[in-house]
């Protein structure tokens, strides 16, 4: 979750937006639980906190029971369905359930269910920030010595982006 906020984070920069991308992690690091705030605004980011969520990306149930409740009425959840076996009890957000470790397996990505989720959420809110900022943040942030990554997760952005416009257009 991390990473895709970064990727989210360096979209907005390169899209000559304001953001800010503060990240929270236990000392279990990879594998443990993991959250970021991201803020994309047209407007100066006065702070990295936030109160309420326009979108909330749930990975794991840990982390849909406790941040389902700041997404604000009429906003998004998106959630991992492949690892949570739960519905959001909300009914004044927009819900959508993302196979994410699936379609990542599919493409060939099996490390980037991340990366569908982030496409999922590239589909829903596409207004704003576009695929091929995403792209090129995610060429930015890989570097020359992660370049070998870059063609799996354009696979696993453009999966997700897929398979949620087939299932929520």
């Amino acid at each position: 979750m991390l990473l895709i906020g970064k990727f989210l984070a360096e979209a907005g920069m390169e899209s000559g937006l304001n953001v800010s991308w503060l990240p929270s992690y236990g000392p279990e690091m990879r594998g443990g639980t993991a959250n970021c705030s991201v803020v994309v605004s047209d407007r100066p980011v006065a702070s990295p906190l936030i109160a309420q969520a326009d979108t909330v990306l749930a990975m794991n149930k840990p982390s849909l029971l406790k941040f389902e409740s700041s997404v604000k009425p009429g906003g998004l959840l998106l959630v991992n369905s492949s690892i949570i076996d739960i519905k959001t009890s909300r009914e004044d957000v927009e819900a959508v359930y993302v196979p994410c470790n699936e379609i990542a397996e599919e493409v060939g990505n099996p490390k980037g269910a991340n990366v569908v989720f982030l496409g999922a959420y590239v589909a829903k809110k596409g207004n704003v920030i576009g695929e091929e900022a995403i792209i090129e943040a995610i060429r930015v942030e890989l570097g020359e010595k992660k370049a070998k990554f870059l063609e799996g997760n354009i696979k696993a952005l453009k999966a997700g982006m897929a398979y949620v416009q087939e299932h929520y257009a």
